[in-house]
């Protein structure tokens, strides 16, 4: 059984369709990239999954359960995370702290523990502290030694990606969905992206679905490519098949422009 199965999945805004009985699947394991032209449905994709929005029709499985109904904190204790397409961190914590946010979730240390500062919560806080700094040294030294205790907005743009992606990790996720993860970024800074998307699968175990724009990403590390066209799944396959499908070819170029080529 897939990890992730999204089965019959429509989603309406007023007289918009966004999403159109969508069929779509991730095996445990595997990177799979959605593309398409911009307002193809690809981010309301993520935020069904997510629980920010609710689907009008259609399941959404993951690893058995189904995320139809349930909270966007239910849904990430599940073991499914997110970064966005915008990037989100509370730039005046530190950055240790913005990751220690994503395992507050999973603490069992209520107010008055805290409040008193119980055995519990000391014993709770030292342990998610040391799951942030496990999640952080991932990334090498951008992120970790005296970048600890400073505040986010201190980092470049590429280093807050790599933030975000620490604070999705150290959820306790099995399935990341990474929002155009290189987007704005420089050639090198894309390269090395790229390199880390294939460790977090190889080396972390994650299943991965990102939503991509750099076609030289989405080759570089992409088991399988789904391509999404108002809302509709036009083509699926390896890239190449993608890559050379007349219907994904329109999609982006047009048929006047694909015809006269």
């Amino acid at each position: 059984m897939a990890l992730l199965e999204v089965r019959g999945l429509s989603k309406d805004f007023g007289g918009l369709r966004a999403i159109d009985h969508l069929d779509f699947h991730v095996e445990e394991g595997e990177i799979v990239s959605v593309i398409g032209p911009n307002g193809a449905g690809k981010t309301t994709l993520f935020n069904l999954i997510t629980g920010l929005f609710q689907p009008d029709e259609g399941e959404i499985i993951f690893d058995g359960h189904n995320l139809v109904g349930l909270r966007p904190d239910q849904i990430t204790r599940l073991g499914v995370a997110r970064t966005f397409q915008t990037v989100r961190l509370f730039f005046n914590m530190t950055i240790l702290e913005n990751v220690m946010v994503g395992l507050h979730g999973r603490t069992r240390s209520g107010i008055l523990d805290t409040i008193l500062s119980l055995p519990r919560q000391r014993e709770e806080e030292e342990f998610i502290r040391q799951q942030a700094i496990e999640a952080l040294s991932f990334f090498g030294k951008r992120l970790v030694g005296f970048r600890l205790n400073q505040p986010a907005f201190v980092l470049s743009y590429a280093n807050r990606r790599r933030l975000e992606i620490a604070r999705a990790m150290a959820t306790g996720a099995k399935l990341l969905l990474l929002d155009e993860p290189t987007a704005g970024m420089n050639p090198r800074e894309t390269l090395e992206l790229t390199e880390l998307i294939g460790r977090l699968r190889d080396e972390k175990g994650y299943t991965i679905v990102l939503i991509e724009h750099d076609m030289r990403v989405v080759k570089g590390v992409s088991d399988r490519v789904v391509v999404l066209d108002y809302g509709r799944k036009i083509a699926e396959g390896d890239y190449e098949e993608v890559a050379h499908n007349e219907r994904v070819l329109e999609a982006y170029l047009g048929r006047k422009a694909v015809r006269s080529a």
